[in-house]
Order: structure tokens, then C-alpha cells, then sequence
């Protein structure tokens, strides 16, 4: 179903993988780390756009609601005439509720497309989409500190033996990767509740639980799931870039509200 999505993705870590091989060895460590992290911040790039629309929108919806707590207080116990109200008070305000929501489901399939690029470099495979088995071998053979890019931290001793690597490896470099990414996945969302505290109380119990289970979670995976170090790298790549980008998204908006208001009627 994402074949339409997968073969561009890899096809872009194939000409940063040319890049960065032709400056050390293709088939480093270096090489492929950096190929991943390139990747990721491409993606990331060519999504800005919608990512700004999304926050925009969510600003707009944040802004009417002390007005639709107001009117769920007026006509909660008909919902008939409620409905039609918060549908006028859209329409007035030229808001829609999918504004949020459009720009991010653009954007998932992209990740998911990305994920998985990563997660077919598997021992065996003749191909990976645009990278043909040379590719994939040399993905597989290719470590980072001696942890191998293509295997995982619960990954049975004898296999990581096979391929040259075996768990003391695995988790000193596994571990400071995920608790970066966990790390730069609280932030980000930390950032984001104390407005949202402000303006949409009736959702920010649920941001705050996501704050703490979002980072356990990514711990979790990385520890007791087949989760590879090339994707973990994808985690920590990805994670990192929302920390920076929400961040500064949020000065773009922030200055255009301010400016807006200052240009506004006195």
C-alpha cells in the first residue's frame, strides 16, 4: 500500500548513502548513520509546510475555545442545537476542525514509508525497494561502535555472534540512543502543555499521560522489540528534529499573532 511512498523514501537514503559514501567507505559505519540522519531531516524539511498549517490550525481552535465552552454550557443537554451552534461558530470564524488533523495524515504515511525502508534491510533480502542485495549487505554489515546497524538489543547472543556483534555492543550504543530520543520526545511535548493548560484544559490530562508514556514506551520497544540500531538511529533523528522544529514553529506563529495584533483595530 506504501510502495507509492516507499520507493522515493529509499531512493532518498540511496543518494545521501552515495554522498556520504564517496567521502569515507561505503560500507562504514559513518557512512550509513549519517545517510539515516539525512534521510530523516529531508522528510522532515519537505513536511515544514504542513506541520506550520497544522499548528496554525491548532491555534485558531485553541483561540474559540473559551467560546465553545460557553456553548456546551448553554446547550449541553441539547446536543442537536449544540452541534448546529459550534458549527456556526466555525463557519463565522473560518476554522474547520480537520485543520489540525489533514496536514499531520498527510505526513504519516511518509513516516511509516521511512520506517519501514529501514526495517527491510533484513539478512537474506535480495533488495530493499531502490537498493539492490550489494545494498543490503552492506547496511548490515555496516556498525556503529561496534553495534551492528541491522540487528536489535534482545536479539539472541548467537545471531548477534553471526554477525559480529554481540550484546555489550548492542546496548551501549542502543541505550544512549533511546533515552536521547525519549528524552527529546518529553520536551517536545512538554513544550506544548503549558499552553495548551491555557487554552484547552479539557485535553491536556491527556498530553501530560502521553508525556510520560511516550518516552517509556520508545524505551520498552528499543529494549524487549525487534527494534534495529538503524531505527532507533530513525528514532533519535526524528525526535530530535520535532524538539527543534516546534521550537521554532512556534516563534513563527508567536511573531505572526503579535504582528497581527499590532496591526489589528485600535
Amino acid at each position: 500500500m506504501f510502495d507509492v511512498f516507499l520507493y522515493p523514501v529509499s531512493a532518498i537514503l540511496w543518494f545521501w548513502h552515495k554522498v556520504f559514501g564517496a567521502l569515507s567507505s561505503p560500507d562504514s559505519g559513518v557512512a550509513w548513520v549519517l545517510s539515516i540522519v539525512f534521510l530523516v531531516f529531508t522528510l522532515r524539511l519537505l513536511l515544514v509546510k504542513p506541520a506550520l498549517s497544522a499548528l496554525r490550525a491548532g491555534r485558531r481552535m485553541q483561540a474559540l475555545a473559551p467560546r465553545m465552552r460557553q456553548l456546551k454550557e448553554k446547550y449541553g443537554k441539547d446536543r442537536q442545537r449544540m452541534a448546529k451552534e459550534i458549527q456556526k461558530l466555525h463557519a463565522e470564524s473560518g476554522v474547520s476542525p480537520l485543520g489540525g488533523c489533514l496536514p499531520a495524515l498527510i505526513q504519516l504515511p511518509v513516516f511509516l514509508s521511512l520506517y519501514w525502508v529501514l526495517r527491510d534491510f533484513t539478512p537474506g533480502a535480495t533488495s530493499n525497494h531502490v537498493f539492490d542485495r550489494a545494498g543490503v549487505e552492506s547496511f548490515l554489515n555496516a556498525d556503529l561502535f561496534g553495534a551492528k546497524l541491522g540487528n536489535w538489543l534482545s536479539q539472541p547472543a548467537a545471531e548477534l555472534a553471526a554477525f559480529g556483534t554481540d550484546h555489550v555492543h548492542m546496548i551501549a550504543v542502543g541505550v544512549p540512543l533511546m533515552l536521547i530520543a525519549s528524552l527529546a520526545t518529553f520536551f517536545s511535548l512538554r513544550s506544548g502543555l503549558t499552553r495548551q493548560t491555557a487554552t484547552a484544559p479539557e485535553t491536556a490530562g491527556i498530553t501530560k499521560l502521553m508525556m510520560y508514556l511516550a518516552p517509556v514506551g520508545m524505551l520498552v520497544s528499543g529494549a524487549f522489540f525487534p527494534v534495529p540500531i538503524g531505527v532507533l538511529l530513525y528514532f533519535l533523528a526524528t525526535n530530535v528534529w520535532t524538539l527543534g522544529q516546534q521550537h521554532f514553529l512556534t516563534k513563527v506563529v508567536d511573531r505572526a499573532e503579535i504582528e497581527q495584533r499590532g496591526t489589528g483595530p485600535a
